[in-house]
């Protein structure tokens, strides 16, 4: 079978039988570009140890539309496709490079880079700074939503208003790889929610909007284009973190790292931080713990070292 024959199918199984989300799919046809931009149009089986030996040193070398070289890490989204790719075509039969002996590249441990208790508090009074009397519950509200459910980003502007509970305090999610997890919020955010819609005259099912005035002709079908999204919100926290003086990058990712984080710190145990971020493996969730661990040796040195 021919790579680009491979890569077709296997797209199609990506979609329809293990319902990957459209940008994972968009990813991978990426990744996978980049394999038939190095070997061509190729029978697949020929694909050998050689042949993937080079194909990581072209990744390596390979320069972006900005002049940058690609990043380990970025390396091995690239290996990890081709590697799934292989998978699929030994259950069906052909006679490819096992998973086993593509091995991913060494990278650096990965760094989570979250916001300490008193950052937050100035990236608040920074957030209601930047608003306007219009948009200041659901600006705040976004953040606070962010950083004490743990969302990913994608999950926060995907929300309805008839999604969350009000009267539990706790509402359903579909996160990566269609992995569902109960999301759960206090009393505090119940009562902004209330505030937020409430304020709203509108009947537009998402949960967070553009509050801008419509139009006398606007309607129902509308709902969609008035619906936030990922980069206005990613937008509205890097101008309130520039606004705070904090220095260091913050993105809705940041609020995410900053949950899990402080809930580790504070005595939560792995695998309930591992439930609440919906992560299918605990692995990932422990890139947290180098922090956890570091507050647990100061509050070590701080009883030993008197």
């Amino acid at each position: 079978m021919l790579l680009s024959q491979a890569i077709h199918k296997y797209l199609i199984h990506c979609e329809i039988e293990k319902q990957k989300s459209q940008k994972t799919i968009e990813n991978y046809q990426h990744y996978l570009s980049r394999l038939v931009e190095f070997w061509g149009d190729q029978d697949v089986e020929k694909f050998n140890l050689d042949e993937l030996t080079a194909y990581r040193l072209f990744l390596n070398r390979l320069k972006t539309g900005k002049g940058e070289s690609l990043s380990p890490k970025t390396q091995n989204f690239h290996v990890i496709a081709l590697r799934n790719l292989f998978k699929f075509l030994i259950r069906r039969g052909f006679n490819v490079l096992t998973t086993d002996q593509i091995e991913l590249g060494k990278q650096q441990s990965r760094q989570v880079s979250y916001l300490t208790v008193e950052e937050l508090e100035r990236l608040r009074l920074a957030m209601a700074k930047i608003s306007t009397k219009l948009t200041e519950t659901r600006n705040l509200l976004i953040l606070e939503f962010l950083y004490t459910t743990g969302l990913r980003i994608s999950e926060l502007i995907k929300l309805n208003t008839t999604d969350v509970d009000l009267q539990s305090g706790e509402f359903v999610v579909r996160g990566k790889g269609g992995k569902v997890r109960t999301v759960f919020i206090n009393e505090k955010i119940v009562k902004m929610v209330g505030k937020y819609l409430s304020s709203r005259i509108d009947n537009f099912s998402p949960l967070f909007i553009n509050l801008r005035r419509g139009r006398d002709d606007e309607n129902l079908t509308s709902s969609e284009k008035r619906r936030l999204t990922a980069y206005s919100i990613q937008e509205l926290i890097r101008k309130a973190a520039r606004i705070a003086g904090i220095t260091k990058k913050v993105t809705p990712h940041t609020l995410r790292h900053s949950f899990a984080t402080h809930l580790l710190n504070h005595g939560a145990d792995l695998r309930s931080v591992q439930e609440l971020l919906g992560h299918s493996s605990i692995a990932t969730t422990q890139i947290y713990t180098h922090v956890s661990n570091a507050q647990l040796k100061s509050v070590h040195q701080a009883f030993f070292d008197q």
